[in-house]
């Protein structure tokens, strides 16, 4: 198996929860699409959410 690239690790450090798991944010892990979000962050810019007032 390969070394991952530091660059690599620190991008994937931000989806990382406590547990050293993957985790999407709450609509990303609902959604078919391959552009998920990070639990730490709020939905940037999704083509597929549309945000209820």
């Amino acid at each position: 198996m390969a070394k991952l690239s530091e660059k690599f690790k620190k991008e994937w450090q931000f989806f990382l929860n406590e547990n050293n798991r993957i985790t999407y944010n709450e609509q990303c892990k609902k959604c078919k699409n391959n552009c998920k979000q990070s639990f730490r962050a709020r939905i940037i810019s999704c083509p597929n959410f549309i945000m209820r007032s």
